[in-house]
């Protein structure tokens, strides 16, 4: 198996991953961008390869609530436009996973995570209300993030990056992530099972356990998604996004 035997799981590696979850639920619940410290406890808690299959039923039952609760959000022409190319990423990282060698994957992620966040800043401060309209702007930020999402659960900069330059709205913003990465992990969920073999019934009793994190996650995210304004929630992504990326390299 994978995993270490169940009941020989550590206090510390159940604390670090249900705090990893309850991030997680406040992820889904509308404060995107804090996905890379989810994957990194986990990872500490269960290992990187097992960490990925691990998160994935539990992604998709905040994408369950997210897609629910924000429904009425979701803008369906952003998800067209990208969900074809983040598509084509899973597939590149189903075959290139395995044998990635992983110096070179955070260096790489972290270089175009920084540089896409400086083309942002600097189309934000032109003051247009244009949009990137190119088919390489979707394209590329749509495969980066399709293959992130595949290796490492890591696809929150890309997408982040891709509807902040749209200028969607706040609950615009959460409601169309809702259903763009409901669609990718049921995309991704039967690679993990007949492919990497990083889902069982052994990890499947793991995420029964934590559950309740993730609810209790996605309880307090929804309030606090609600206390925080159109201007202070760009900026909360863009900041946390670029943390982000520099913890990548220490993970």
């Amino acid at each position: 198996m994978f995993l270490s035997a169940f009941t020989e799981i550590s206090v510390a590696a159940w604390t670090m991953a249900a705090t990893s979850v309850f991030l997680m639920g406040i992820s889904k619940a509308g404060l995107k961008g804090m996905s890379i410290f989810n994957v990194t406890l986990m990872a500490l808690a269960f290992g990187s390869r097992a960490s990925t299959g691990l998160f994935i039923p539990l992604l998709i039952v905040g994408d369950i609530f997210a897609v629910v609760y924000y429904n009425r959000h979701t803008q369906w022409k952003y998800i067209l436009k990208f969900i074809p190319w983040m598509i084509a990423g899973i597939l590149i990282g189903v075959l290139i996973g395995k044998d990635l060698p992983e110096r070179e994957f955070k260096w790489g992620m972290v270089v175009v995570i920084f540089l896409s966040l400086g083309l942002l800043l600097w189309w934000d401060r032109r003051k247009s209300e244009s949009v990137p309209s190119h088919w390489v702007f979707a394209g590329s930020m749509g495969i980066l993030a399709g293959i992130c999402t595949m290796i490492g659960n890591l696809a929150g900069a890309f997408t982040n990056i891709f509807f902040l330059a749209m200028r969607l709205p706040k609950n615009e913003f959460v409601g169309t992530a809702a259903w763009l990465f409901f669609i990718t992990n049921l995309f991704k969920l039967p690679f993990h099972i007949f492919v990497w073999n990083t889902i069982s019934a052994e990890s499947l009793l793991i995420n029964l356990k934590l559950l309740p994190a993730i609810f209790a996650g996605l309880v307090l995210g929804v309030v606090l998604v609600k206390k925080i304004n159109e201007k202070n929630y760009k900026r909360f992504i863009l900041v946390v996004t670029a943390i982000g990326a520099v913890a990548i390299l220490f993970r």
